[in-house]
């Protein structure tokens, strides 16, 4: 069994050749097929590296700059411990330290190796520049705070004057007010740095509260909350969308966040004489704002711009067409028959909602998809189950690089396969295809790669196993027709209503339409794998300058606004 107690000899010797500048040293403290992840700390970027060579030259090409000291093991975090990541045993060790740039926190897990141990994985992360207090640190009056402005300006004159931009600019722009808009500009609201957020809706919390009747988050709670305030413990395990919707507006007010609702981007271009942003605003009334910011960052997410299907005879059919994005609930189509295209989270729970409302439902698939029960789902989080500080589990979930957190869904998928086999058999038996991921790693890396394709079960699968919900595959399909589908064999399936779960753009195609050919063109994709493993023009500066942007669930909200907040504050320190 591995000594706990070669933790802290490891973590002074890796401190010693960061000291030295010994780039060959450091990588000898890894196995030869080792993995080092670094979040903003020493390259200024998210960079994975493999094997003794990779990791040597990285060090090597990156410590004169960050001049790395005060390597120890982490006081005040979780102590190191024995514990099974990606089905190894291993010890892993929190330890702190410190760059020219800032301050950062790291993770090592350590395996066996002769009479000691080396590094299997290990992360750096920045955690804040020099000279900003730590982003958990409390405020305490000072002189100012003790006085009055009796006859002057009031804190509530204060926030409407700085929410109304009437002198000034910001200097960063959030294009999109859900999580991810809202965890970024906390986080830069934190750090001093003047950010506004736009968005289009008509109040703070709409891009939740106007989704379809029936969502609620399908992970639990602990794993969700949002930067410096998190959710009660009288909130539910999994929070209903609106809910979650007025969370919003309450944080908003809570953190003083600038936020403009009703606001429409119109279009914006880089300025390079002027090194900043020109963008076109419309305000819910009509009036139009030109604003200049050093900085742009869309946050509209994984599901900005809808995907529209091209259907034969689509512009044919007599019913209602509507995205899953436009579904509001299914009353008004009791006793009626309806058609939905698409088999991931959205399609499933529309045709469950339609289904509990009265309508006679079919689903049409299109291509395999995952299906994994809501509890077996869970499992992908278990750090946040082990009981640990909610900034430690955080730490530890970043540190995975991309083959071991592969390894590790592999594993998870496996397991909840077993666990669900009675329902996925049931769905074969039904023509439900399925998938497990193109490498049998399930939902999270289809996230991660494609932004959907599988469904966390909470009963529609029962009822398409008991044939309360029927199933047509798209390719027995031969055209839409104005009473439903003609399938291939003649047989026509009546609907008036045909909802379209299926999903939306790239957020390349965001930038494409607000930001021109040019800006998007130079970009590329976002999201999905880049060749080092990690998410493509995700929380990290683009090809274009000035433009970011974040997206994803709640938890990579609340985890990666950290670092794009860092980088951003960097920049405009020079």
């Amino acid at each position: 069994m591995i000594d706990v107690g070669q933790a802290g000899i490891w973590v002074a010797a890796f401190g010693a050749a960061l000291e030295r500048r010994d780039a060959g040293a450091v990588a000898g403290l890894f196995v030869a097929d080792g993995h080092w992840r670094d979040i903003v700390a020493f390259s200024g970027d998210m960079t994975s590296v493999q094997g003794r060579a990779a990791i040597a030259g990285l060090f090597g090409r990156t410590m004169a700059a960050t001049e790395p000291r005060g390597v120890r093991v982490a006081a005040g975090r979780t102590a190191p411990r024995r514990v099974m990541r990606a089905g190894r045993q291993v010890i892993e060790v929190i330890f702190a330290f410190e760059t020219a740039q800032g301050r950062g926190h790291g993770v090592a897990r350590l395996v066996p190796d002769g009479d000691g141990v080396r590094a299997w994985t290990v992360s750096t992360s920045l955690e804040a520049l020099h000279g900003d207090a730590p982003e958990d640190s409390a405020r305490h009056a000072g002189e100012l705070d003790y006085a009055r402005d009796f006859g002057g300006e009031n804190w509530l004159d204060k926030r409407e004057r700085a929410r109304a931009y009437a002198d000034r600019d910001p200097t960063v722009l959030v294009v999109g007010g859900g999580q991810a808009g809202l965890g970024i500009a906390a986080r830069l609201t934190r750090l001093g740095v003047d950010t506004l957020i736009v968005d289009r809706e008509a109040r703070v919390g709409d891009n939740w509260r106007r989704r379809y009747h029936a969502l609620t988050l399908h992970n639990e709670v602990h794993v969700n909350h949002l930067p410096f305030m998190p959710f009660p413990p009288s909130f539910p395990v999994f929070i209903p969308k609106d809910k979650l919707a007025n969370w919003f507006e309450a944080y908003v007010d809570a953190l003083d966040l600038n936020f403009w609702t009703g606001t429409a981007l119109e279009r914006g271009r880089w300025d390079a004489a002027a090194g900043c942003w020109e963008v076109s605003l419309r305000r819910a009334d009509g009036s139009a704002r030109v604003m200049r910011p050093k900085h742009l960052v869309f946050a509209t997410g994984v599901s900005a711009i809808p995907k529209r299907p091209e259907m034969p005879g689509l512009a044919d059919f007599g019913g209602t067409v509507l995205h899953s994005g436009e579904y509001s609930e299914g009353a008004a189509w009791q006793g009626r028959r309806a058609l939905v295209l698409g088999t991931g989270n959205s399609g499933h729970d529309v045709a469950q909602d339609l289904y509990c409302a009265g309508a006679d439902v079919t689903m049409i698939q299109r291509s395999p998809t995952y299906v994994v029960s809501l509890r077996e789902a869970q499992s992908v989080y278990a750090i946040y189950t082990e009981g640990l500080p909610i900034a430690d589990c955080d730490l530890l979930a970043t540190a995975m690089p991309y083959p071991v957190l592969r390894e590790a869904y592999q594993l998870s998928t496996a397991a909840s396969r077993v666990a669900d086999g009675a329902l996925l058999e049931g769905l074969a038996a039904r023509g439900f295809r399925l998938d497990f991921g193109e490498d049998a790693t399930g939902f999270q890396m289809k996230y991660l790669r494609h932004g959907g394709g599988y469904y966390f079960n909470v009963g529609c699968s029962d009822l398409i196993v008991d044939g309360a919900i029927g199933l047509l595959q798209y390719d027995d399909i031969e055209r839409v027709v104005p009473e439903g589908v003609r399938l291939r064999d003649g047989r026509v399936v009546e609907a008036e209503l045909l909802v379209t779960a299926t999903g939306y753009l790239n957020q390349q195609d965001t930038a494409r339409a607000f930001l021109g050919d040019d800006v998007a063109d130079r970009i590329g994709p976002v999201w999905g794998f880049d060749d080092g493993g990690e998410l493509r023009n995700m929380w990290r500066p683009t090809a274009q300058e000035g433009l970011l942007f974040t997206a994803g669930s709640l938890a990579q909200c609340r985890i990666f606004s950290r670092f794009l907040a860092l980088q951003i504050k960097a920049r405009l320190n020079g």
